[in-house]
Order: C-alpha cells, then sequence, then structure tokens
C-alpha cells in the first residue's frame, strides 16, 4: 500500500510544481476568510484519489478538499492534496503533499512528498521513518533553550483560540528559536529527521497531520494532545510533537497557561 500512496504523492507533488503561479481561481472556504482553496488543489486530490481507487477501489478516503468517501473498510486514506495553499498561491516554495493510511483507527503508513527540495519522507508502523530512502530520527537536544522550535496559527489567530498568541510569547525566551513554514506536514517531517526538535500547534485537522504523526513516532519521537495523552491523537485538534526528550518541558510550558486540557 505505501507504494501507491508514494506513486499517488509524486504524481501530485509533480502536479504542483508544474502548476506554481498558474492559479486562475482562489476561493475562500466559508467562514474562513484566510483560509484559500484553489482548482490546484482540487485537481491534486483527484489525480490522488483515481490512483487509489484504481488499487484500492473499496477503501475509504478522507480528503480536505471535499474527497470524502466512506466505505466499509478498516483501510482509510487521509490525504492533503497540498499541504501550505498559502505559500503555494504566494509562490513561496514551502508545500507538500500528504497521505496517511489509517487502519482500524491507526496510522500505519505515510507519506510526506515535497517536490520544491524532491525530499520523500516515507514511515510503515514498525519499521522506521525514511527520507528519500535513508533512515532518519529525530535530535537528541534535550535543552528548551537548545531548541529550535516550529509551530503554526490556525486561520482563526486573531480570535486567540485555547490561549495560542500567549504560547508563542511563551515559548519565545525558553527556546533558541521559533520558525513558523506555513505547513504542518512539513513541520512534523522536519522534527522526524531533526531539523527541528519540537512542534506544537492547536485546530489541526486529521489530513494535517496523519502521515506526520507515525513519521515522527517511527523517528523515535512523541506525539501527544496537550493534556499528554496520545489516545485518539490524529482527530484531536491539539498536538505536540518533539524529539521525546523535551516534550515534558514543551508540556510544562504549554500547561502553564491551558492547563492539562
Amino acid at each position: 500500500m505505501i507504494n501507491i500512496a508514494i506513486e499517488a504523492a509524486r504524481e501530485a507533488g509533480a502536479f504542483l510544481f508544474e502548476n506554481v503561479g498558474k492559479i486562475k481561481n482562489i476561493e475562500r472556504k466559508i467562514g474562513q476568510e484566510t483560509n484559500l482553496v484553489t482548482e490546484i488543489d482540487k485537481q491534486s486530490e483527484k489525480l490522488i484519489i483515481k490512483k487509489i481507487h484504481q488499487h484500492f477501489p473499496d477503501q475509504a478516503i478522507l480528503g480536505e478538499e471535499g474527497g470524502a468517501q466512506e466505505q466499509k473498510s478498516e483501510y482509510r486514506w487521509i490525504i492533503d492534496p497540498l499541504d501550505g495553499t498559502t505559500n503555494f498561491t504566494h509562490g513561496l516554495p514551502i508545500f507538500c503533499v500528504t497521505i496517511g493510511i489509517e487502519y482500524k483507527n491507526e496510522i500505519v503508513a505515510g507519506v510526506i512528498y515535497d517536490p520544491n527540495r524532491e525530499e520523500l519522507f516515507t514511515s510503515e508502523k514498525g519499521k522506521g521513518a525514511f527520507l528519500n530512502g535513508k533512515r532518519i530520527s529525530v535530535s537528541k537536544t534535550d535543552s528548551l533553550i537548545n531548541s529550535l522550535l516550529v509551530t503554526g496559527f490556525p486561520y482563526n489567530v486573531n480570535e486567540n483560540p485555547q490561549n495560542v498568541i500567549e504560547h508563542f510569547v511563551n515559548f519565545l525566551p525558553k527556546a533558541q528559536g521559533i520558525r513558523r513554514l506555513g505547513s504542518a506536514a512539513l513541520d512534523l517531517a522536519y522534527v522526524a529527521c531533526g531539523r527541528f526538535d519540537g512542534y506544537w500547534e492547536v485546530s489541526l485537522q486529521p489530513w494535517d497531520k496523519a502521515a506526520g504523526i507515525l513519521l515522527v513516532k517511527e523517528a523515535g519521537g512523541i506525539v501527544t494532545n496537550f493534556a499528554n495523552s496520545a489516545d485518539d491523537i490524529i482527530y484531536n485538534p491539539n498536538t505536540l510533537a518533539t524529539n521525546g526528550a523535551i516534550h515534558t518541558k514543551m508540556l510544562d510550558v504549554i500547561q502553564s497557561i491551558t492547563g492539562r486540557s
């Protein structure tokens, strides 16, 4: 199954790369003025779904751009055909395709493909995490002040949901630095390969992180919600992913504001 996911991600990624700067129509999702979707997102999703259906016509699909198809199968493909749409619309080369494969409510395989850097992140449950075929692992940094962190802001950041602004402000003096790339999937991939030491974000959707969760775990990291629970983490909107060594330290900062929720 992972080979089909890789093929689908590469095909969709190539399509995205070829269409940078060729957007004809930008829409805004209802009620979210800054949450963009283009015809490129939708066409990329169609390419992925077509590939999946060619090989697994009876399996369920959950796609960001309305490609949800429920089936009786215990497998579900969770896909984001263009993670980083805002970057894409501005020609900023930080975006990717991400595909997670869920079996009985657990992610068992995941692919994240960045066509700009030609980086393919892959993982299968119990088999490790890889970047372009080479095994990767999380960093060994064990102090927060020496850690490079990454986060993202929800589209309704002005409403400050779940104290997202306070979280950012509190982490600023406690970490070596904080980045905001605009692609949750790449944030997670970069934690998995040690480029970042930790990542937190509120209001994530399953397609944002399904593949990335497995990638971090298979690379030796930890992924939980803000209450330090990994239960149903795919569908919990609050996400903390770290190299493990700084997990408790990041939880302490987050919980100093929100409590254990």
